[in-house]
């Protein structure tokens, strides 16, 4: 049995919200970033968070990251509640926060390196890692010597090396250019196809969801809640091409008329090119 399948857990990484909500801030400035959100994610699944800039779905993975409290209800990752940060719940921001002074190879197995594995093991797991990544020519290079794709992918490595439960993504391809992005997204899935992983993975980008995703789910404006699961139809595995069709025409046309509506439900007035009202008359 080879490393990358090791990494495979299929029985663990069930997640179970239950009219979970966040507040964040203190005093006169506190307000409610995620209200009343309940939600199952299987083990394995491929989740993505949709939803407007500001509504909590950073926030969210931020509390199934262990690095929020939820002020009400309850979340747990298979059965058990989340009491703070744990590497079963490895992260990937959109900016790196590699070592800018550790290798490729030496960054990955920092994790290892503080769970008292040994250097020789704790570097052929980083070396078997960066192989899953594609970076295995690169693991003496500094972050500075790497792309902005490279660094996320070592970051990616970073994560996956503590054979996490849990990978939570925040808009991690979000600062790449467009080719590098839909390289990167056609990458994660290859790795998640082989380590099948929870991914929950957020996002403001319909097209990203819809290409990633087993299901989305819908987030209304702030304060954050469920505006509806959808679970996506196309087979795997996805190539690039499913965005030509029709079928995806349909779903994402569905996305932009769920993001466009008030946290109540109530539809936004649309508006023209120029910020008007679409309605109003001439």
């Amino acid at each position: 049995m080879s490393g990358v399948e090791r990494l495979a857990r299929p029985e663990l990484g069930r997640i179970d919200a239950a009219h979970v909500s966040i507040r964040l801030g203190g005093g006169d400035q506190a307000f409610e970033a995620v209200q009343d959100v309940s939600f199952a994610i299987e083990p394995g699944e491929f989740v993505c968070l949709l939803g407007p800039s500001g509504c909590g779905k950073s926030t969210l993975l931020g509390a199934l990251a262990g690095h929020i409290a939820p002020s009400g209800g309850r979340l747990h990752v298979d059965g058990s509640t989340i009491d703070g940060p744990h590497p079963d719940r490895g992260i990937v921001f959109q900016h790196h926060t590699l070592f800018p002074w550790k290798s490729a190879r030496e960054n990955v197995a920092f994790g290892p390196k503080m769970r008292g594995v040994g250097k020789a093991e704790r570097n052929r797991q980083a070396g078997e890692i960066l192989d899953l990544v594609g970076l295995g020519d690169f693991a003496d290079r500094y972050p500075k010597q790497l792309s902005g794709g490279m660094q996320q992918r070592v970051e990616i490595a970073r994560v996956l090396v503590n054979r996490p439960r849990l990978l939570l993504m925040d808009e991690p391809f979000g600062a790449l250019d467009a080719l590098t992005r839909m390289m990167m997204q056609e990458l994660l899935l290859d790795i998640w196809g082989r380590v099948r992983t929870t991914i929950v993975f957020v996002t403001h980008d319909i097209d990203e969801a819809l290409f990633l995703a087993d299901r989305i789910i819908v987030m209304t404006p702030r304060p954050g809640r469920i505006l509806e699961e959808i679970r996506v139809p196309f087979a795997r595995p996805r190539a690039t091409d499913i965005v030509a069709s029709p079928e995806f025409g349909t779903l994402k046309r569905h996305c932009l008329e769920l993001l466009h509506v008030r946290p109540d439900g109530v539809p936004l007035p649309r508006l023209s090119p120029l910020g008007f009202d679409a309605g109003e008359g001439a």
